[in-house]
């Protein structure tokens, strides 16, 4: 039985952390370096940088922020935006990266998966996938560039694939739960985690400690991510790690 993990998201845009509701609307939420140096210390046990802008703006990801940010963290770090390349995957992971999180530039050119792994190994690919609820097509559809593009993708199907090219890691957030704070999407979640047989992180409607629960017990969910409630000091990590501790959760 391997230990849930809890991991708090630093949405990157312009150099500050900023965070949104369904993607729009974004707010300051402070420095990156500062807030990454927090999270270490609060027992964090992963943190993840997305450069929310970089695809949609069409540039790399900032090194130099990622440089400084690895420069305060004993925990692994995954960064994503901008990724096109394996020469950006090795410049990211040299600026201390521990992994990189593919989501658009993965949807466009599905190889990028495979090349990724086979030069690093799967355990540095992780897949994140923005998924977004179709009534047309009965279930959830992929969407790339910062969640402004819809796919033909279907999101458990595009979850499949990305494991048998070789991501190690599922990033998955729901977009219509993202920044609502009523609780993780535990249908969506559930349907990706009993369909992959890597690690499914679920992202997107945290709003306090029970909502990890339930992403644990009813999503099967292995890691649970979270921004606004940890940024703006609603809830903190230790909090949420004690909570779990009681209800019988094994965390790190």
């Amino acid at each position: 039985m391997l230990t849930k993990r809890i991991i708090p998201c630093l949405d990157v845009k312009e150099g500050r952390v900023v965070k949104g509701v369904q993607f729009v609307e974004l707010r300051d939420a402070g420095d990156p370096v500062e807030l990454a140096a927090f999270y270490d210390e609060e027992g964090a046990d992963e943190l993840v940088f997305l450069d929310i802008s970089a695809s949609h703006e069409g540039r790399e990801t900032m090194v130099d922020v990622v440089e400084q940010v690895a420069a305060k963290l004993a925990i692994p770090f995954t960064v994503g935006g901008g990724i096109n390349s394996i020469d950006d995957m090795k410049r990211l992971l040299r600026a201390g990266a521990d992994k990189v999180s593919l989501n658009t530039a993965a949807l466009l050119n599905p190889y990028l998966i495979q090349a990724g792994a086979d030069y690093f190994g799967s355990q540095c690919i992780v897949v994140a996938i923005d998924a977004k609820y179709d009534e047309s097509l009965g279930s959830w559809r992929v969407y790339t560039h910062g969640g402004r593009r819809e796919t033909d993708w279907e999101v458990v199907k595009w979850a499949q694939e990305s494991v048998k090219l070789g991501a190690g890691e599922i990033l998955l957030t729901s977009m219509d739960s993202d920044g609502e704070k009523k609780g993780f999407n535990l249908a969506l979640t559930k349907a990706v985690s009993s369909a992959v047989s890597v690690p499914v992180i679920a992202s997107g409607g945290a709003g306090e400690a029970s909502h990890f629960l339930s992403a644990f017990e009813e999503g099967a969910a292995d890691a649970a991510l979270a921004a606004s409630i940890f940024h703006y000091k609603e809830t903190s990590v230790k909090e949420v790690k004690s909570y779990l501790k009681e209800k019988g959760v094994q965390v790190r």
